[in-house]
């Protein structure tokens, strides 16, 4: 067993893990304050629901037998039979490989939960969640990282997540914002919640992103460190490129515009990170910012979808940028998995074709999929809260909490004058009186 190699990785499952409180901050901060609770629940309660998935028979339809390159099958369900002892190829233990594999099927899903906040039923969205998971990411993590996959034996590049994670979850957001049709117009222009959580957000989810990202080396070596150090070129390049953009075209710097660029570049990078140089990394951290900036900015409004936090801008663009920028930008000398060299690397056009087919055969398998699932869930529960329950907020009709708790004098609630303005002077004289006890009495 290689031991460095085991700890690494089991650090590395923390760090994947961490990410999904991470976004919960991130999607909680940017959503108006009467949907807070509803959208932080339902980013965390993906924890506890995508493990228990996992364990009962995402492990098993992801790495365990083999249907047509598509999918495993349902021979080591809760993994009984798996030899959790065994080593991999990189000398890790299968139960470490099997633990970092369950933290990117939690992440997963919940991104494109930023797409839907304040409109979609909770209920609704865990049994999708479900579904989603059985029929969409299983099949998809066993195409690419299994051996057996259709897209892994036709030589796909997917380090960390390009397909399997971010166009996948990406494409997901985009389907699901049709079906649940545009926001209540009151609601469009409510102010984000809490910038500092956006902020705080960004910052946990580019630490766990090291875990995702280097993590997928499996093992402490040379792609390892690779992956590090392209991960972090990559955003910094995309926060600098969102923010000179947001100066430009909005005259302002905005701390808001500024994380949803750090975001764009741990996206782009992802398929990408252990196969090019640090040049390649700082390429497709301009194009993937520039690309995501682009359809939020100025695409989105027109084709009319309401992806509220703009999950399809940020992680499905910046998703299939990436994944096709990694068949001109992936080279040898980097990783020797890399079995043809991208075009800029003098390998010609295969690898580019070869991730071409497999992100646009990724989207049409995830619109086709998705479409399947909420047409038929649609029929037996109700998809989109009531008008009233929009318009009150998800945190009080779905939940009954709400996120602060504060009360101001000038709240709806209290708006009627109370003890301390009905006596004010009262209250001003015995004040008064206890810094100084010789005042005589009124």
């Amino acid at each position: 067993m290689g031991l460095s190699s085991t700890a690494f990785v089991f650090l590395s499952s923390i760090l994947v893990l961490f990410m999904t409180p991470g976004l919960a901050f991130f999607y909680g901060g940017l959503v108006s304050k009467k949907n807070v609770v509803n959208t932080m629940l339902s980013v965390f309660i993906i924890t506890g629901l995508a493990i228990l998935l996992w364990i009962i028979f995402g492990y098993s339809l992801s790495f365990s037998g083999n249907i047509g390159g598509f999918v495993g099958d349902l021979s080591n369900p809760f993994m009984h039979g798996i030899d959790l002892t065994s080593l991999m190829p990189s000398k890790i233990p299968t139960s470490i490989y099997a633990i970092f594999e369950m933290m990117f099927a939690v992440i997963t899903p919940a991104l494109f939960v930023g797409s839907v906040v304040g409109r979609i039923r909770f209920k609704f969205l865990l049994v999708f969640i479900v579904l989603w998971s059985i029929v969409l990411y299983y099949p998809m993590v066993h195409m690419v990282w299994s051996a057996n996959g259709i897209l892994a034996k036709l030589g796909t590049l997917d380090f960390a997540g390009g397909t399997v994670v971010h166009i996948n979850a990406g494409v997901t957001a985009f389907v699901l914002s049709i079906f649940l049709g545009k926001r209540l117009k009151e609601n469009r222009n409510a102010n984000h919640y809490n910038l500092p959580w956006v902020l705080l957000g960004t910052t946990i989810l580019w630490i766990g992103w090291y875990g995702f990202n280097a993590g997928s080396a499996l093992a402490v070596n040379n792609v390892a460190m690779q992956a590090t150090m392209t991960t972090t070129v990559a955003t910094a390049t995309s926060m600098i490129v969102w923010m000179l953009l947001d100066m430009h075209f909005i005259g302002k710097p905005q701390l808001s515009g500024v994380c949803t660029g750090t975001l764009c570049g741990l996206v782009g990078i992802t398929p990408a990170a252990g196969f090019v140089t640090i040049t390649g990394a700082f390429v497709i951290g301009i194009l993937a910012t520039l690309a995501s900036y682009f359809f939020v900015n100025y695409l989105k409004s027109k084709i009319g979808v309401d992806d509220v936090l703009d999950a399809f801008g940020c992680h499905g663009v910046s998703g299939i940028v990436g994944s096709i920028l990694t068949g001109f930008l992936a080279t040898k000398s980097v990783n020797s998995a890399v079995t043809t060299n991208g075009l800029f690397y003098g390998g010609g056009f295969h690898m580019v074709g070869v991730q071409l087919i497999a992100t646009i055969g990724t989207i049409i398998f995830v619109v086709i999929a998705c479409s399947v699932i909420i047409s038929l869930l649609k029929l037996i529960m109700p998809m989109r809260v009531t008008k009233q329950e929009e318009m009150r907020g998800l945190d009080e009709s779905e939940h009954g909490e709400n996120a602060d708790y504060t009360v101001s004098l000038n709240d709806e609630t209290f708006n009627k004058k109370k003890d301390i303005q009905v006596n004010a002077k009262e209250f001003k004289g015995q004040f008064a009186r206890l810094k100084n006890p010789n005042l005589p009495k009124d």
